[in-house]
């Protein structure tokens, strides 16, 4: 199942991708079900799935506006240089753990809606990474049992104004600029993509392919990722965790290679679906 949310004549809603568009699942499989983090939490997947199984697409993809997959996750988790390609680039150590830091939901941004450059920047960088959302919550999850707690897998893109990102060495102000980090097209489910180390991962910058690798590649695969993070904080069901980005970022290219207005950046990962977006400028 491939679950969306959208906005439609003024109305936020959610539902499922089917032939011919989008089924309207708003208050249908339950009328405290309004998101799909509503979904999730009230454990309605697998009903949510037999409610379309047999219908086709009640609403045209033309209609509705793309909004992030999960608009106002709790937590959002970025995980830094988790490719050996990208943290070679970057010229960075080895290290034994994880290099995370955060996003805050209001800087997210739907399929298809502008990627915006601050206007004072012309190093807005592209950053194609695979996300995952939390579906069962909870703390010091064991490895053997992390990809029973993944509601579902999307395309994300971490857009980065590098000079900000550099000022200190936290990366914070350069990853929460308003409208850089698109989410989506959908939330796909488990079952849809089976195993994630098989997906292919490209970043195509006005169709030139600039990132390409497979999601084999991560340094710290998906289960450590939910092991370590839940060792220091509780994971919450609609929490998102976006994987690390490959090498090819244009920030570290002969020379640099950023995103400017006009220009249509996509995230591709297979199974997961195709993230695309345009860049404006503020």
């Amino acid at each position: 199942m491939k679950l969306v949310t959208f906005a439609r004549m003024g109305k936020i809603s959610f539902g499922a991708l089917k032939a011919g568009g989008v089924v309207d699942l708003t208050g249908r499989i339950d009328h405290n079900a309004n998101s799909v983090k509503d979904i999730l939490k009230l454990n309605l997947v697998e009903k949510a799935k037999e409610y379309i199984k047999d219908k086709d697409g009640e609403i045209s993809i033309s209609e509705i506006t793309f909004l992030p997959v999960i608009p106002d996750p709790e937590k959002i988790f970025c995980i830094g240089l988790n490719y050996q390609e990208h943290k070679k680039e970057t010229g960075r150590p080895d290290v034994k753990n994880p290099t995370i830091f955060t996003r805050f939901a209001n800087t997210q941004t739907g399929h298809l809606q502008p990627l915006v450059k601050p206007n004072f920047s012309d190093r807005f960088d592209y950053e194609g990474e695979l996300a995952i959302t939390i579906g069962k919550g909870g703390r010091y999850i064991k490895e053997k049992n992390a990809l029973e707690h993944i509601a579902g897998y999307s395309c994300y893109n971490d857009g980065s104004v590098r000079d900000f990102q550099r000022h200190t060495s936290q990366y914070t102000p350069g990853k929460n600029f308003p409208a850089t980090g698109p989410f989506g097209p959908y939330l796909v489910t488990p079952d849809e993509v089976g195993d994630y180390k098989k997906l292919p991962i490209e970043t195509r910058l006005n169709g030139k392919i600039m990132q390409k690798a497979k999601l084999s590649d991560l340094i710290f695969p998906i289960p450590k990722l939910i092991n370590y993070i839940s060792t220091f904080t509780t994971l919450t069901t609609g929490d998102v965790i976006v994987t690390g980005t490959p090498g090819g970022v244009g920030d570290r290219r002969e020379p640099p290679v950023y995103m400017k207005p006009g220009d249509v950046v996509e995230v591709d990962i297979g199974k997961v679906g195709i993230l695309m977006n345009f860049i404006t400028e503020d």
